[in-house]
């Protein structure tokens, strides 16, 4: 019984320590108290909190994670090699597609919107106010900016929460 609890305490806290769920055969429930918000991966820009809930994003396999963005907050132009399902939980940001971020032709998406992200699709986020989002996808998760001077990860010029 203690291997099997080990075994489960050292899958809660690979990743960064990021709260995460169990596979198909282990029931999970979260609670909103429950949930353990982290820094955000550093493939995103500075000032984003996420929050594993079931699955490994680092690892092949269905995942499932929320990401808290302040307003201000944006992500440039980029694709993922795999679909997403986004669901906006709360809050509100303009979702855009294109090689330019432009605010001018985002779409608005309210709190319990929901986006079908096909593979490839080049887009951009601009959060409106204070949002959660939650990303259902299958692993490994992975973000390629269009101009890789957007990518924080290279600190080529460092994204992050604009000032007002």
């Amino acid at each position: 019984m203690k291997s099997k609890l080990a075994i489960v305490v050292a899958g809660l806290l690979a990743f960064g320590g990021m709260a995460r769920g169990g596979g198909v055969d282990a029931h999970r429930a979260f609670l909103p108290g429950d949930i353990k918000w982290e820094p955000a991966p550093s493939s995103l820009p500075a000032g984003a909190e996420m929050a594993v809930l079931y699955g490994d994003p680092t690892q092949e396999g269905d995942f499932v994670v929320r990401i808290k963005a302040p307003k201000g907050y944006r992500v440039p132009p980029h694709t993922h090699p795999k679909a997403e399902l986004v669901t906006i939980i709360s809050g509100a940001f303009g979702f855009g597609r294109g090689q330019t971020a432009d605010r001018a032709s985002v779409e608005k998406m309210p709190a319990g919107s929901f986006i079908s992200m096909p593979a490839g699709v080049l887009h951009y986020v601009f959060v409106d106010e204070d949002s959660v989002l939650q990303i259902n996808a299958t692993g490994p998760w992975k973000i390629d900016y269009y101009n890789p001077k957007d990518d924080p990860r290279l600190n080529i010029a460092p994204m992050g929460t604009p000032k007002p």
